[in-house]
């Protein structure tokens, strides 16, 4: 199965880290937070990534070209014009960048991935700025479970962010920020069918809105309910609890450290 990242926005609520760098690649504890997002997503076995690039989309192909110089220590023979990585742990992963625009939305991101998606019945889609400690093969499994379309995190963060209503396991209402207060929220990752896709009708395409509304028009959405940590990472704030957290040793989405279960999962 492969994970699609959106990582091309201009993350404008985080100015003080975006001006120089696309948001994904804001780091947390020395790595940027796309990493640890993928961490998430390889310790429920995902080894194939597509990246959804646009604002500064070079910071991220320079990121993966020198990935594993950047992660390993090196030897530059000089006079051989040879440079030898040492071998670390590094992740077996396969890393598809594609350049979705400068001003594509959400969807339309989506959209312009279809033709990497060809020859997959499901994927997970989410966004390149939220981590948790999501049980992903549960999620997996939730979706294939009921035969709708799509399948959504639920979590319930502060009041500040939208709710989800529901009826049973679908969505019966999808209301992105509504002024009294939160309930359950969209946590970000989804698994999608590749039919899924069909919702969104162009560049101008906003995710949350047209295709999400038209998958719960159709009741063609489900929620899988997270009660476990979420946080999303649009302000300054948000990234230094991120911070603080991963300095703590503690980081509650650090999952691919965990029990020999999650072994068991990959």
């Amino acid at each position: 199965m492969k994970a699609v990242i959106l990582a091309g926005g201009f993350g404008t609520r985080l100015s003080e880290e975006t001006t120089s760098k696309p948001k994904p690649m804001v780091e947390i504890g020395g790595r940027p937070i796309l990493w640890h997002i993928m961490k998430i997503l390889d310790a429920h076995g995902i080894k194939e990534f597509v990246i959804a690039l646009g604002y500064k989309g070079g910071y991220i192909k320079d990121y993966f070209l020198n990935f594993y110089a950047l992660q390993n220590d090196i030897t530059v023979d000089m006079a051989a014009g040879v440079t030898h990585v040492h071998d670390g742990n590094q992740p077996d992963w396969k890393v598809h960048l594609v350049d979705t625009g400068l001003h594509t939305m959400t969807g339309g991101r989506l959209g312009r991935l279809r033709s990497w998606l060809a020859d997959d019945d499901d994927f997970i889609f989410t966004y390149g700025d939220g981590v948790a400690d999501l049980d992903v093969t549960a999620l997996i499994a939730f979706h294939r479970s009921h035969g709708k379309l799509a399948s959504v995190t639920t979590v319930k963060p502060p009041s500040r962010f939208g709710n989800l209503a529901f009826d049973g396991d679908l969505v019966s209402n999808f209301f992105e920020k509504p002024a009294d207060g939160a309930t359950w929220i969209n946590g970000g990752y989804f698994v999608l069918d590749r039919a899924a896709i069909d919702y969104v009708a162009g560049d101008d395409s906003v995710w949350e809105r047209e295709p999400v509304e038209g998958l719960v028009r159709d009741r063609q959405l489900a929620a899988f309910r997270h009660a476990g940590f979420w946080s999303c990472m649009d302000t300054l704030k948000e990234k230094q609890i991120l911070e603080d957290l991963w300095a703590s040793g503690e980081a509650p989405w650090k999952i691919w450290d965990r029990s020999p279960s999650m072994e068991a999962a990959r």
